[in-house]
């Protein structure tokens, strides 16, 4: 296989100044969709900011901003950053780096425990009462009465949960309360503190019975809710650490230290040190620091963390290496291309970050439900309240069923639901080789009902070969040869480098060519030696009049054979004017042989129900012959030949309208610069790793190695992401639809609510964990 291209892209100067890169910032505090809606507005409202959109799962936000100034400066950049911090604290929140670096201990499966074990320590003796009240008969009366704590000893222990371990919820409520705004900390500091306070009235005001025992008092309630949430809170955080894992993975990838060659020898130094040209030791059973290519020795290569190829692929000098990939068991030196921010690696990590940074489109809706969320619950607490107290039920279980409301509500799990199906979807196909750029195209995907491949170098090898070079009568083939492989020398297209190729095998030495222009979609022109040489296709012959004459017969054979069939043609007067002919000198025909694997993997689309269609700038006879042997049937209309560079675009959008009337999800498969225009058309565009920098840039979806296997693949996992989208939020709506009215009703009590509550995100968050497990 070939190695990944790098896959940095070249933006235009006034596009970069106009546009600077967006910025990331991290956001401590936020703990539902809510506080989410709060920062976005927050940010929005700085000036110079164009949008900004905030990710409760990866807890950031990304901010694009137009400097005041021309240019997006270092220094702009980073008086805007000060900007946004200042808002993001303003808010109520926490600023902090972007990125997902933290600390070992940060890692570890219990971190962050201690608040939730305090908790649980002091809400236990409070709650075991009621546990053992509950049982039945005379003998749960018995035992609940029998080990019922004194007042002051639950007001002793309820006191701390609710003023010190709660104190984040008063916090963070206080900051939303002074914006006019909600959020979730604002409904359980609400709730928790009218159960305690109406605990501390009744014990304070009602009487003690002869037995010296006082009213049932719900210090437990407000404790246990705050422990809940807490415990929901960290169940959580530590779930998300799980889906940011991919990006952890990728991250660990780079060795900090390296063996740097200089005159004195090998010295060890921090890979940040290290510059382009640099001369590196990799010894077997390393990673590779950075990019670079093989300049000493010979070794395998183990690259299936970064494109998910399971075998070893073989490194020779002039070999590009990739970094983060496994030396084998050769002592290399590389030579380094790129580092920093512009390797592989790098690129690789911000697509992912981008990916999981950016919000689905499915996500607006819930922004605009969680925007009024909090408002109408408070509306719903009071209602409840005075509901009760109309039916006669008196302050206490008037309150109590207020409180069970603001507590069950739970505007985080409708936060949670996208991001964190989207975070674990786009890491399982990272670890897969699958690049998702966006979520928009993560979300679009699975709606693909037609995928089209361009021919060369995606559904085929791309190293086409000369099969045959036939000259016109009286001409001489070496000559010619020489003639027309000079011209197509400076030209980066298959069929060219195969005509030079096939010049070196016969040892041909090729002359420097003068006024070469190429021509798009049609072939190129040139002079050698005086002489001035047009080689391109058939139709461009056609185009400019060519008679093939007793080589026309041939050229329908050769089609007829499955070749791609391409004309030499020769100026025998002036460049221009009337005096201008061209005479046919050869015919030059070339063979090209189907990726391993590509008629499998247009096999499993098919299987899906997905239609799929080659496109290709060939004659229609080679199109229709690869096509057969790929598996797709020319009759059925699943091949288009003879489609220029320029059209490929406007052949996706044929695509898309169909033939039955009806709008067509169209995927665009390709690897070339021709096919970038016919990737942005498509609903999704999905560039092969080993194509050029364009494509990648505006493909949606990268395939990290040239396997057309990853198409089904990335499919699929559009189709189970989308999947977990719609069912975390139809389980975050149902909850809340069903459990509110249950709460209002009296069906449910404050405790209840709370483990209810804390219940919802973490199976949110645990049901969008499930994609961890899928496998291709």
């Amino acid at each position: 296989m070939s190695t990944p291209k790098t896959l940095t892209t070249t933006t235009d100067r006034s596009a970069a100044s106009a546009a600077p890169p967006p910025l990331d910032l991290g956001i401590g505090g936020m703990t539902c969709a809510s506080c989410v809606s709060r920062v976005e507005r927050a940010l929005r409202k700085v000036p110079g900011v164009l949008d900004a959109t905030v990710n409760l799962a990866t807890e950031s936000a990304r901010v694009a901003w137009s400097p005041a100034t021309a240019d997006g400066s270092p220094d702009a950049a980073a008086a805007m950053d000060v900007l946004l911090r200042r808002a993001v604290r303003n808010a109520g929140y926490e600023p902090r780096a972007a990125g997902p670096a933290e600390a070992a201990e940060d890692l570890s499966p219990w971190a962050g425990f201690q608040p939730v074990g305090v908790g649980l320590l002091l809400s236990l003796p409070l709650v075991l009462p009621m546990v053992l009240g509950a049982l039945p008969g005379a003998w749960g009366d018995f035992l609940g009465q029998q080990i019922m704590l004194p007042a002051w000893v639950q007001f002793a222990l309820a006191t701390p949960v609710q003023f010190i371990l709660g104190a984040r919820f008063y916090k963070a409520g206080w900051h939303a309360l002074k914006a006019l705004a909600g959020n979730m900390d604002l409904l359980v500091a609400l709730g928790t503190s009218a159960g305690w306070g109406l605990s501390v009235w009744l014990w304070l005001t009602a009487p003690t019975d002869h037995a010296g025992h006082v009213p049932h008092l719900y210090f437990e309630a407000s404790a246990v809710v705050i422990t809940l949430v807490l415990l929901g809170k960290w169940l959580e955080a530590r779930a998300k650490r799980q889906t940011t894992s991919a990006i952890r993975a990728l991250h660990a990838l780079r060795p900090e230290v390296v063996h740097l060659l200089t005159r004195a020898g090998e010295v060890d130094v921090p890979v940040a040190e290290v510059m382009v040209s640099d001369r590196l030791v990799v010894r077997p059973g390393e990673r590779f620091p950075v990019d670079g290519t093989v300049h000493e020795g010979h070794t395998q290569v183990d690259e299936s963390m970064l494109t998910g190829e399971p075998l070893p692929v073989v490194r020779d000098v002039g070999a590009s290496l990739t970094g983060g990939s496994i030396n084998g068991d050769g002592r290399i030196v590389m030579a380094v291309t790129a580092v920093g921010a512009e390797t592989v690696l790098a690129h690789i990590i911000r697509l992912v970050e981008d990916a999981q940074a950016a919000k689905a489109p499915i996500q607006r809706l819930v922004d605009e439900v969680s925007a009024i969320f909090v408002p109408v619950v408070l509306g719903v607490a009071l209602l409840t309240l005075l509901g009760w107290l109309w039916v006669g039920a008196g302050m206490e279980v008037a309150l109590i069923h207020a409180v069970a409301v603001l507590v069950i509500a739970c505007p985080c799990a409708l936060g949670l639901a996208t991001p964190a199906a989207i975070m674990a979807g786009t890491g399982v196909a990272a670890r897969h080789g699958i690049l998702i750029k966006d979520a928009q195209a993560l979300e679009l995907a699975h709606k693909v009902d037609t995928v089209a491949f361009d021919k060369t170098g995606t559904l085929t090898v791309g190293r086409p070969r000369l099969t045959a070079f036939e000259v016109a009568k009286g001409q001489d083939e070496s000559a010619l040869m020489v003639a027309v492989a000079a011209v197509q020398s400076g030209s980066e297209h298959p069929l060219a480098r195969a005509v030079v190729a096939a010049a070196q095998e016969r040892a041909l030495a090729l002359p420097p060519p003068d006024a070469v222009r190429a021509v798009p979609g049609r072939g190129t022109e040139g002079e050698v030696n005086g002489h001035s040489y047009l080689v391109g296709s058939l139709r461009w012959m056609e185009e400019l009049g060519v008679d093939l004459g007793p080589l026309a017969a041939r050229a329908q054979a050769l089609q007829a054979e499955g070749a791609t069939v391409s004309a030499v043609a020769q100026r025998t007067g002036p460049a221009q004017g009337p005096g201008a002919s061209l005479e046919v000198r050869a015919l030059m025909a070339f063979g090209d042989e189907p990726k391993p694997g590509a008629r499998e993997a247009l096999a499993m689309l098919k299987a899906r129900g997905i239609r799929t269609v080659m496109i290709s700038g060939d004659n229609r006879g080679a199109a229709e012959a690869m096509a057969r042997r790929l598996g797709l049937s020319p009759e059925a209309g699943e091949v288009m030949a003879e489609v220029l560079p320029g059209d490929k675009a406007t052949a996706v959008a044929a695509l898309q309208q169909g033939h039955d009337g009806r709008r067509h999800h169209v995927a665009m498969v390709g690897d070339g610069v021709n096919d970038a225009p016919a990737l942005a058309a498509a609903d999704v565009g999905m560039a092969m790793g080993n194509g050029t920098d364009v494509a990648m840039h505006a493909a949606g979806i990268t395939l990290m190695r040239g396997d057309p296997k990853l198409v089904a693949a990335a499919l699929e996992i559009s189709h189970r992401t989308v999947m977990k989208i719609r069912q975390n939020l139809f389980w975050a709506f149902a909850y809340n639809v069903a459990g509110i009215p249950l709460a209002a009703f009296g069906y449910l009590s404050p405790v209840v609510a709370g483990a209810a509550m804390a219940l919802s995100s973490v199976s949110v968050m645990a049901n969008a964990l499930l994609l961890k497990r899928w496998r291709m």
